[in-house]
């Protein structure tokens, strides 16, 4: 009978259990879903990881190519994301509907995450001026769609980085002559690493935070902020509800106390593996 009800009267009944100060799933208004991160699991990879946070389960895998740079940036690498939203991911995108804007509205945003924050430092993945540079792809497949996607894009965005490491290149600028050599492996020097939370108002009130895809349908407004270094890098919302000042600052505090709990995650999937690489080289 209640999920009958939930079909018919979806918005009535998600506010009949906000009036009692609890959501569908259980959790209070301001709390999140369970965060899992697995690292180096995909070997074709340079780098990569898989998140999940709540149902939402994202991979993403790192690819490192040699490339010609920008001419009006010629000491820089590139930092490119890329996002794919298969038919699997989501009912919404059993038809390709929408999914091929969504990809370019998360890829462009996930890209100004990890720019803002300065992550990386895309000077340092120049080999020679003017000639050769490293562009590093995040490729980012979502597995299962379940809302909060930019939050488990970027989580495995900076976990997959966190695991990547180039090889040496002896580049001959004279006569053009390029040589890898793959046993000498260097770690790239991450600056910073972004957390993403997304949050979403209800009846233009109640405010939500890591929402559900049944959540972010009854929107009346989604905001994404993401935290680096203490510091507010990056806010999305796109059209919505209007949110005061006082709304704005009680989420940039939440969004601030997520990146301490995620980064410890982090560092403790990375003191894991590092510890069972240790007991496998004893």
């Amino acid at each position: 009978m209640a999920q009958q009800y939930k079909l018919i009267h979806p918005v009535k009944y998600y506010r009949d259990y906000l009036n009692s100060e609890i959501r569908p799933d259980g959790r209070e208004t301001n709390k999140c879903r369970n965060v899992a991160v697995n690292i180096g699991s995909v070997t074709t990879a340079d780098g990569s990881a898989v998140v999940k946070i709540g149902n939402t389960n994202v991979i993403c895998g790192i690819r490192a190519e040699l490339a010609k740079p920008k001419p009006s940036e010629p000491n820089q690498g590139f930092l490119i994301p890329v996002v794919e939203l298969p038919q699997m991911c989501s009912v919404k995108y059993r038809n390709h509907s929408g999914a091929n804007e969504d990809t370019d509205v998360f890829s462009c945003a996930i890209h100004d995450i990890l720019v803002n924050s300065e992550c990386l430092d895309l000077k340092e993945l120049s080999i020679h001026n003017d000639k050769l540079v490293w562009a590093i792809y995040c490729d980012i497949i979502c597995i299962d769609f379940d809302g909060s996607f930019l939050d488990a894009a970027i989580l495995a965005c900076v976990a997959a980085l966190r695991t990547l490491k180039l090889p040496k290149v002896i580049y001959d600028v004279d006569i053009n002559d390029i040589k890898v050599d793959n046993t000498i492996l260097s770690p790239v020097n991450l600056k910073a690493m972004p957390i993403c939370t997304t949050f979403m108002t209800f009846d233009d009130q109640a405010m939500i935070t890591d929402p559900t895809a049944e959540e972010e349908d009854l929107s009346s407004s989604v905001i994404n902020i993401a935290a680096s270094k203490g510091d507010i890098c990056f806010v999305r919302k796109p059209g919505g509800t209007p949110l005061s000042e006082t709304q704005m600052e009680s989420l940039f505090k939440q969004a601030l106390d997520r990146e301490t709990e995620l980064l410890k995650i982090l560092d403790d999937c990375f003191s894991q593996q590092n510890h069972t690489i240790n007991q496998m080289v004893e």
